[in-house]
C-alpha cells in the first residue's frame, strides 16, 4: 500500500461515520441512499486525493463532493428512519428521539439547497462561510437559504404539533 493509500484509508476510517450521518440527513433518512452517497463521495475524493495536501481543506472538499453528489442524485424522499439512532452522533445526544426523527419528512420537503444549508449549519455546526465554500455560493445565499428553510420547517412543525382545540381528542399528525 502506498503512502497516499494509507493516508486516504486513515481519513476514510476517521471520517466515514460522520459523513454517513450527514448523508442520512441529506437523503432524508434513506440509509441505503446515504451509504451509496458516501461511497460515491469517497471514490471521487480518492481520485483527487493527491491534490488535497492541506489537511484543513480536506473536509471542506469532501463535504462539497457529498453535497453536490446529493444534488446530482435528485430529490430526497423521507423513509422509515427508526434505525437512525444507531448511526447518530453519540457525542451530541438527541433530547427527544421522536422529535429528531420527525424532522426527516420535513427536511425531505425542503428544496435541496435549503436542506443542505440547514443540515450543514444546524447539524454539522459549520459557519456560513464554510457552508458557502461547500456549496459554491456566497455567504449571503447561505443566509437566505437558512432563513427560508428554517421558516418553512417552523411552519410545518407548527402545523404538525399544533395544540388541539380545547375539548378535542386529537393526536398529533
Amino acid at each position: 500500500m502506498t503512502a497516499r493509500d494509507e493516508e486516504f484509508t486513515r481519513y476514510m476510517e476517521t471520517r466515514s461515520a460522520a459523513l454517513l450521518r450527514t448523508a442520512v440527513f441529506l437523503c432524508s433518512g434513506d440509509s441505503a441512499a446515504a451509504e451509496d452517497l458516501v461511497q460515491a463521495t469517497l471514490v471521487k475524493a480518492y481520485v483527487h486525493w493527491s491534490r488535497l495536501r492541506d489537511e484543513h481543506k480536506r473536509d471542506a472538499y469532501v463535504r462539497r463532493i457529498l453535497v453536490r453528489e446529493s444534488y446530482r442524485r435528485g430529490p430526497a424522499r423521507a423513509k422509515d428512519v427508526a434505525h437512525v439512532a444507531e448511526i447518530r452522533d453519540h457525542a451530541a445526544p438527541v433530547r427527544d428521539h421522536d422529535d429528531h426523527l420527525s424532522l426527516f419528512p420535513q427536511l425531505a420537503a425542503l428544496p435541496r439547497q435549503q436542506r443542505a444549508v440547514v443540515v450543514l449549519r444546524y447539524y454539522e455546526d459549520l459557519s456560513e462561510q464554510q457552508i458557502a465554500d461547500a456549496l459554491g455560493c456566497s455567504a449571503g445565499s447561505v443566509k437566505r437559504h437558512a432563513s427560508r428553510g428554517l421558516a418553512t420547517l417552523r411552519a410545518r412543525l407548527h402545523d404538525t404539533y399544533r395544540a388541539p382545540a380545547e375539548g378535542a381528542d386529537v393526536e398529533r399528525r
